[in-house]
């Protein structure tokens, strides 16, 4: 590393930027100056915070110092940044997702907790989620797709035609689809492709006109992915909203769109609302409730089986 004083003021402005503190002392060793000019270095950068920054960006910042430390650090001027807590949130969330290679997991959680997490607490957080690291359990399917989804995510944005060989779950066939990305989601343990069939093949496809439903693609079975140069078009008041599509489908199973009620004696109804976002409480008595929600495909008949006796008098009608 360069040791001039250009350098040295820059690379102590980039550790006090990154919430760490400085130590004159070790500072002043590490550079082979007296601590006289690392004091000069930090007047230095404590004018150009209080001055430069503030009159260019309206940034207000200060470098002071801190006794408990016994360092300096800078006050204000970097970017919000997540919470110890909030990292640790984040890295069990990663974890129980179950979504990526073991490679793919730790490399990830180690990328938050560098960047997220001050450099006095990395140790403490790294330790609170090492043990479930290293019994860290990965999809069977041991698949990267990481690539294709970042791909994915371009043709989405940049409404470009896809083509794909998928291999299918419920024959073990791998077919090959002309789509039209619209989102990309999230749910138990596996990320999604929303998508149209290209309009040229969905009466081969589908069995009735009226199934014009996105259909889902799981993303690790995927084989293979061609993001072409022509750019479909869906009208303003048709536009996919992937919001709206995660409230009304479970499991991923796609279908049209259908309204669900049944009679419900389980004991926390909360977990029924929370499962069926669309779920509307029509009557309640004694604790027995009778729900209504919008669901799209038969997910929810897995859902509703799963309850037992806690759920009667299911009817399903298509919208």
């Amino acid at each position: 590393m360069k040791k001039d004083k250009v350098s040295r003021v820059l690379a102590l402005y980039s550790q006090l930027l990154a919430g760490r503190t400085v130590q004159k002392s070790e500072t002043a060793q590490y550079y082979s100056v007296n601590e006289r000019s690392i004091q000069r270095d930090i007047e230095d950068i404590r004018l150009f915070c209080r001055d430069g920054m503030a009159l260019r960006d309206g940034v207000v910042c200060d470098v002071i110092y801190d006794t408990t430390e016994k360092g300096y650090r800078m006050e204000g001027g970097q970017l919000p940044k997540l919470s110890n807590s909030e990292v640790l949130a984040l890295c069990k969330i990663l974890l129980d997702s179950r979504a990526f290679v073991k490679t793919e997991m730790a490399d990830m959680l180690h990328k938050v907790i560098a960047c997220c997490v001050p450099e006095s607490n990395q140790a403490l957080i790294t330790k609170l989620v090492n043990n479930e690291t290293f019994h860290y359990v990965e999809p069977r399917h041991r698949t990267s797709f990481l690539d294709t989804m970042w791909q994915l995510g371009e043709a989405i944005q940049q409404h470009r035609y896809v083509t794909v060989t998928y291999g299918r779950i419920k024959d073990r066939k791998v077919v090959e689809r002309r789509l039209k990305p619209l989102a990309l989601l999230f749910s138990e343990y596996y990320f999604y492709l929303i998508a149209f069939i290209d309009d040229s093949n969905i009466q081969k496809i589908y069995e009735g006109a009226r199934d014009m439903t996105p259909t889902i693609y799981r993303l690790d079975r995927i084989k293979n992915l061609t993001v072409e140069k022509d750019i479909f078009r869906i009208p303003y008041n048709r536009r996919f909203q992937e919001g709206e599509f995660r409230k009304r489908v479970q499991f991923m199973y796609g279908g049209p769109l259908q309204r669900v009620t049944f009679t419900y004696t389980g004991g926390d109804i909360d977990a029924v609302l929370d499962r069926l976002p669309t779920a509307k409480i029509l009557s309640e008595e004694n604790g027995t409730y009778q729900i209504e929600a919008e669901v799209y495909g038969k997910g929810v008949e897995m859902w509703l089986r799963s309850q037992g006796k806690s759920v009667s008098d299911v009817q399903i009608k298509e919208i």
